[in-house]
């Protein structure tokens, strides 16, 4: 169920009333999802009905209900023994093992859309649902989520603005508007106004670096499909992190054209697995002797298509060396190496965060993009400035959310591209004689960066 509702509408109160229902009609644990789990206490479980003075859970869920309440883990169990908590999407995986048979994505277009895919395996399983309640940001994944909800006669899909509940008179409409021109300016005042009231998908996503390089896109239908070419390698850049997501982008240079052959994140993950996901084959590192050792195992389902890959360069962001970062003891940079080798392992020179999104920019505007790539490519979308409410402007920093990552792993691919490195042939290397002045510059500097094996 996906329900596109205008602000002020009473979404969070009408499915707060629903779940109690579910629970009791069927024993299980249910969950309340905001984007972050920050806002979740403020949101949904300290949130004060202003037209009644109460608050929402209590209103929802009266004491008589419950047989205890957890006021940090934000949790409250009912008398016949289901559960109901509130979390963020941005750490889904810290109650994983609950699994839930009711899941409500409150804003949901701002909500990482990986988290999604990571539990409905959980809900279908559990003969579970999932219920989306959002006004929109642009067309990204809430729009996708809306338009298949359109078209599946199982699912119930809604749009209501503010014309079609009348909450508002058009005395009030016209009000409202001027209150957002007044507070963020004409252009952003209106857009906001046309999102959250008149629940428009068109209105501009409000301080995105990327807007007018996806309306070039969209229009000249860059995204589609973009087979992979075997005549040319292919270079990976990924961003990497252990608690926070690790996002990795695939792509090929042919002559004047950048393709981005596919995308994948994760998070709380192991280098092994990373690794195996780049190779189609299940990888453990091993420490032996100070050396690091490389088991390749069994082919893992799914990832066929990527075993024929024949790798250019893997792009590090300049963190992997770090060898606080590593397990085993060991930097990232020299775990992938382990895996890959040297002479493919490149690591990313650190950019300004402007000078990588000006990147970004030359990249997109001459990029063709698999379909696979679309949840990356949404996160990029979103990809916006933070924005000062106090001083009523923008910083000039990203907002960190869920973009961030994914984000962050296309900046290194076109910092990549850009710098015109990356290795056009895959040979391999057998001594010094074969190398060429800019291969032994190269591994001069590897070895000022690494230990001997």
């Amino acid at each position: 169920m996906e329900l596109i509702w205008h602000r002020r509408s009473g979404k969070d109160e009408t499915v707060l009333h629903g779940t109690a229902v579910k629970a009791f009609e069927r024993p299980a644990n249910y969950w309340h999802m905001l984007p972050l789990a920050t806002q979740a206490r403020k949101a949904i479980w300290d949130a004060v009905n202003p037209r009644t003075g109460k608050r929402r859970i209590d209103e929802a869920f009266p004491p008589e209900l419950r047989s205890n309440t957890r006021d940090q883990e934000m949790m409250i169990r009912f008398i016949n023994g289901s559960t109901w908590q509130v979390l963020g999407s941005d750490n889904f995986q810290s109650a994983i093992g609950s699994t839930p048979a009711g899941i409500v994505y409150s804003e949901w277009a701002q909500s990482n859309p990986s988290a999604r895919g990571y539990l409905r395996p959980i809900l279908t399983e559990n003969e579970g649902w999932q219920v989306y309640i959002t006004t929109p940001r642009g067309k990204n994944h809430a729009y996708q989520t809306y338009r298949q909800a359109t078209k599946d006669p199982a699912q119930f899909a809604q749009l209501l603005t503010v014309r079609d509940t009348g909450m508002l008179s058009e005395d009030q409409l016209a009000h409202e508007l001027a209150e957002y021109i007044a507070t963020y300016g004409e252009s952003m005042g209106t857009a906001l106004f046309e999102q959250e009231y008149l629940c428009s998908f068109d209105a501009a996503i409000i301080g995105a670096y990327y807007g007018a390089e996806f309306r070039d896109i969209d229009k000249q239908g860059r995204i589609t499909d973009v087979p992979h070419d075997p005549a040319w390698p292919v270079h990976v850049a990924m961003d990497i992190g252990f608690d926070d997501d690790t996002a990795i982008w695939w792509f090929q240079v042919v002559g004047g054209e950048i393709r981005i052959i596919d995308y994948y994140a994760s998070s709380g993950k192991t280098i092994d697995h990373y690794c195996s996901q780049l190779l189609g084959v299940e990888v453990q590192i091993e420490i032996i002797k100070d050396n690091l050792h490389v088991d390749k195992g069994r082919s893992i389902t799914g990832l066929e298509h990527r075993q024929a890959y024949r790798y250019g360069s893997i792009n590090l962001p300049h963190d992997a060396r770090a060898k606080t970062l590593a397990a085993k003891g060991k930097s990232v940079e020299e775990q992938f190496a382990a895996v890959f080798g040297w002479g493919k392992i490149q690591i990313v020179p650190s950019l300004s965060i402007e000078d990588g999104i000006q990147a970004v920019r030359k990249v997109l505007a001459r990029a063709y993009i698999d379909h696979k790539c679309e949840d990356g490519m949404d996160a990029a979308r979103e990809y916006q400035r933070e924005w000062d409410d106090d001083r009523k402007m923008f910083k000039d920093r990203p907002l960190h959310n869920w973009t961030s990552h994914a984000a962050d792993g296309l900046r290194y691919l076109a910092i990549a591209w850009q710098l015109d490195k990356l290795p056009r042939e895959q040979e391999p290397i057998l001594g010094p004689t074969d190398r060429n002045f800019n291969q032994m510059i190269q591994l001069v500097k590897q070895r000022r960066t690494r230990s001997d094996y």
